[in-house]
């Protein structure tokens, strides 16, 4: 597979990104034929034969047309970007997970099994019935509607094992569009036919106004009644700033000073309703906080984390009727999207870097448990793309496509343009010559263009501006959250005026999550009647 190459004849990066295709084409990934319809992506290498296959579970994506990407190319280069409302903004999850006769899109399931079988019949019955999944999904769903979703076995297999497992669930989510990452089936499925319970997580509140993580809480509580919500952020006191966020000076705290661990103690407490002991996680978090222990630095001497890896044999033989709590255990299943933040989160709750923290989607590859305390285990689970109907486009902007592997990155760029102009902010300069002021015309490949010119991208062979890596540079700014797009629940618009003036007032300032608390209290926060 090719990386995005132009066929223009134009002037100057005009050319560029076909000769930077040509460059790099001999390392893009080739396992796949170019009939086939599935895209495998983040190739790694394997070094010895019948060890551990490192590809097991990488990312499987529906693979694109090559005409299809041409034509967004195009597109990139014509059409005049024009400011979007900002209603256009907010987001209905019945616009990203819509009800299908009376249920929402759904995700494949694992198939009744008895002891009786063998490992290779319950692996045959289990393949069987995910192609047929598929199969029914795309047959319902007209080519193009549906966003990137996972289509390897292996991932699903390792999402169905830590459901199972589970007592609780806690579904992460990033704050910035959290209705993407937040699919309605799983819920229902987890609460319904499981019977247990579901904290979702709200991850990176640091990157949003304190009015809006409290309008995406209050939206989220009111149509899943038996959601328990909580907030989180691994950068506590971080104040947020609009449009472009300066790089972050990072106060230099350990993983065991993150904002929100308290929260999901207390949640997981009226859970369990004192079925298991969690006296010891609360004395842990107490004395994290207290030792103030920096990144990088040990645990106590003589204190370690436990980690537990599972056979694919052990995982397949979990019966999902197991009873809750088993051993007075309660196992936390950590579940969410690429990207969101989860490794962070689970970092955090152990208080040491346990998984590896990586913005690529797809990074956590192995299901594996972590013992939080003797009577509190974490469940890893890798980040799974669930399918919905949300634009591709705004998929790449929450990070759930990695942004290297992108083909056409331009016309993300142009959506996050009309969303949130930034040339003034970046002081971006028309490749026209058009000047910096608001009245210039622009194109997705112009903005790219001009931040190439900016930031010295240049080819290796003819130094023409590099179009593409300048394209992925600003969608990475995006995804970093220094360009911070923040979606909104339906309604949110015509009540920001009023959340944001009791926010910002001077007696709150500095404690804007624990203020978030007191308006739900009050009510003071009313969304219209589409909620």
């Amino acid at each position: 597979m090719c990386l995005p190459g132009d066929t223009g004849s134009g002037p100057n990066s005009r050319n560029a990104s076909t000769e930077r295709g040509k460059e790099r084409e001999p390392q893009s990934d080739t396992s796949d034929s170019e009939t086939t319809d599935v895209r495998k992506i983040n190739q790694q290498p394997s070094h010895r034969e019948g060890r551990h296959d490192p590809n097991r579970y990488r990312l499987h994506f529906e693979k694109e047309s090559r005409e299809e990407v041409e034509r967004r190319k195009k597109r990139a280069r014509e059409k005049i970007l024009e400011p979007a409302a900002e209603a256009d903004l907010e987001i209905d999850i019945n616009d990203i997970y819509p009800p299908e006769k009376g249920q929402r899109l759904d995700f494949p399931r694992r198939p009744s099994w008895h002891y009786e079988m063998t490992r290779e019949q319950l692996l045959r019955k289990e393949e069987k019935l995910f192609g047929e999944f598929l199969e029914t999904l795309h047959s319902k769903n007209p080519p193009g509607s549906l966003s990137h979703f996972e289509h390897n076995l292996e991932t699903w297999r390792q999402l169905w094992r830590v459901l199972e497992m589970s007592d609780v669930v806690l579904l992460i989510v990033d704050i910035r569009h959290p209705v993407l990452q937040f699919p309605a089936a799983l819920y229902h499925y987890v609460t319904n036919e499981l019977h247990k319970q579901v904290i979702l997580v709200l991850n990176k509140v640091d990157l949003c106004p304190a009015a809006l993580v409290l309008a995406w809480k209050h939206y989220l509580s009111s149509l899943f009644p038996h959601l328990h919500c909580v907030c989180f952020t691994s950068h506590p006191g971080q104040p947020y700033s609009t449009v472009l966020q300066k790089k972050r000076i990072r106060r230099k705290v350990g993983w065991c000073q993150a904002g929100g661990p308290v929260q999901i103690l207390r949640a997981c407490q009226d859970i369990v309703a004192g079925r298991v002991d969690l006296s010891s996680w609360e004395q842990k978090i107490q004395r994290d906080a207290a030792n103030d222990c920096q990144e990088g630095e040990l645990l106590e001497e003589g204190e370690s984390v436990l980690v537990e890896h599972y056979s694919d044999v052990a995982m397949e033989m979990v019966n999902s009727s197991q009873e809750l709590y088993k051993d007075g255990v309660l196992t936390l299943g950590c579940i969410g999207f690429p990207n969101v933040g989860k490794s962070s989160v689970l970092n955090s709750l152990v208080g040491k870097k346990v998984v590896s923290v990586s913005r690529t989607p797809g990074h956590t590859k192995y299901f594996q448990t972590y013992y939080l305390t003797p009577t509190v285990k974490l469940c890893d689970c890798p980040g799974l793309v669930f399918p919905s109907r949300v634009d591709k486009q705004l998929q790449i902007l929450a990070g759930i496509y990695p942004i290297a592997q992108l083909q056409e990155p331009y016309s993300s760029v142009g959506y996050l343009y009309e969303r949130m102009p930034f040339h003034a902010i970046l002081r971006l300069k028309h490749p026209n010559g058009e000047g910096e002021d608001g009245e210039a015309k622009w194109t997705a490949w112009d903005i790219c263009e001009a931040w190439a010119e900016r930031r010295g991208y240049k080819t290796a062979k003819a130094a023409r501006n590099d179009v593409y890596r300048a394209a992925n540079s600003l969608l990475r700014l995006a995804v970093d959250g220094r360009i911070c797009l923040c979606l909104r629940p339906p309604g949110y618009t015509p009540q920001r005026g009023y959340t944001d003036e009791h926010l910002s007032s001077p007696k709150n300032e500095g404690k804007p999550l624990a203020f978030i608390h007191i308006l739900i209290s009050k009510q003071i926060f009313i969304m219209n009647d589409t909620v």
